[in-house]
């Protein structure tokens, strides 16, 4: 595995951080790190490192464990270090590969453990990896990285963080308080539901409204019929994400920040006919997902603002303070 070093020179005045990563090319095994500071950056770095013609750009960089598309800088900046990326050339499509999913490329010849539980303890650490490095990044995680790293053994955990066992048994208090939360908002909004669907059984115009229904659908059917395949085959969200919509009551507080964004990006319509629902719930829950991504960015944001004052009320009071002499009177 090659290793460049070399960084794009900043702007003048301007200091940003590299992020160390990992690129390949699809269907392919070696692998290159770089250092990078911002998408543009590690993409012209992937153009000359694995030799891409200029022919076949754009070029489009995806995670090598699940595909996802990155283009975002902000986005990056949160991927923790050494994320393993691959450079898809022009219409190169991402293919699944097995020694992807988080790990280096190791055959598997060389392991006799179990697959399952090798693949859920190198994932809890890679979860607790990136808290080490951020720990507002825990506003970001799915309900499954927050379960996963409260199921976590206390000594393992604290020591792949680095802090005491009573630190992190506090932490994971906290978290499972957390899923709680979004636990009792689930079932709240299941209550409401059914309080809703009742009235509406209630209602005098319930048989007409039916029977609309029932007419619209055939003629939305009509309609659709010529376009549904199509629109199935544009829908690019990875397939528990889809399992998470279909069958979570509040699917927004099951997924991460990531497949939140994946999900309010995709077409109200292709997404409808590849969960078979009508284009008003699909909205629905596309806008609440909205809400929950834009409710997470800004308890990040406040995190940060925090973290910033109090970094500053940290720093050496000659930092801080160059309080101005006091005028002399004229003699």
């Amino acid at each position: 595995m090659e290793v460049t070093g070399d960084a794009g020179v900043p702007e003048s005045g301007e200091i940003r951080t590299l992020k160390p990563c990992l690129l390949r090319r699809n269907h392919s095994r070696e692998q290159h790190g770089v250092a990078a500071s911002c998408l543009e950056d590690l993409r012209s770095k992937a153009c000359d490192i694995l030799a891409i013609d200029k022919s076949l750009t754009p070029v489009t960089l995806v995670l090598a464990e699940d595909g996802t598309i990155v283009d975002d800088d902000d986005y990056f900046l949160c991927l923790p270090s050494n994320t393993k990326f691959v450079a898809l050339a022009n219409n190169e499509k991402w293919a699944y590969n097995n020694s992807d999913g988080g790990t280096a490329w190791i055959s598997q010849e060389s392991f006799d453990v179990d697959e399952t539980d090798r693949g859920a303890g190198l994932k809890w650490k890679n979860v607790a990896r990136q808290l080490k490095e951020d720990l507002s990044s825990i506003i970001l995680l799915s309900e499954e990285d927050l379960q996963m790293l409260v199921d976590a053994p206390c000594a393992d955990l604290a020591q792949e963080l680095l802090q005491s066992c009573a630190t992190v048994q506090q932490l994971q208090h906290t978290l499972q308080q957390v899923l709680d939360q979004r636990e009792e908002v689930r079932q709240s909004k299941q209550l409401l539901q059914l309080y809703l669907e009742a009235l509406e059984k209630e209602g005098s115009l319930l048989s007409k409204q039916e029977e609309s229904k029932a007419a619209l659908g055939e003629e939305a059917d009509a309609v659709d019929t010529g376009i549904s395949r199509e629109a199935s085959s544009d829908v690019t969200l990875a397939s528990h994400i889809l399992t998470a919509l279909r069958e979570k009551p509040a699917p927004e507080l099951s997924l991460s920040s990531q497949d939140l964004e994946l999900v309010t990006r995709e077409d109200p319509k292709a997404l409808a006919v590849a969960l078979n629902w009508d284009i008003r719930k699909t909205e629905t829950v596309q806008e609440a997902c909205e809400r929950e991504l834009a409710l997470r960015l800004q308890q990040m944001q406040s995190l940060h603002s925090l973290r910033s004052i109090s970094a500053r009320k940290a720093s050496p009071p000659g930092e801080r303070q160059n309080p101005k002499r006091a005028k002399q009177k004229p003699t």
